[in-house]
């Protein structure tokens, strides 16, 4: 989950899609439940990130947020 939040170029997003889904194999191959939400957390950060990646590339890479005080 971490990795999903802190996504350092899309690089973290890439980790936190793997590593989501190893834990998740891994839980569901122990029958134990602890951990089942964090690793969910970690996917669903990740894949938002990577959409964001996508849609930046499709924009041409202008996207840009300006705040007007």
């Amino acid at each position: 989950m971490v990795l999903g939040i802190v996504w350092l170029f899309w690089l973290g997003s890439l980790l936190a899609v793997v590593f989501g889904h190893i834990a998740r194999s891994q839980i569901e191959r122990s029958g134990v439940s602890a951990g089942n939400g964090m690793a969910l957390a970690g996917l669903v950060l990740g894949y938002g990130a990577f959409a964001l990646l996508i849609l930046t590339l499709m924009s041409g890479g202008t996207v840009s947020f300006h705040v007007h005080l």
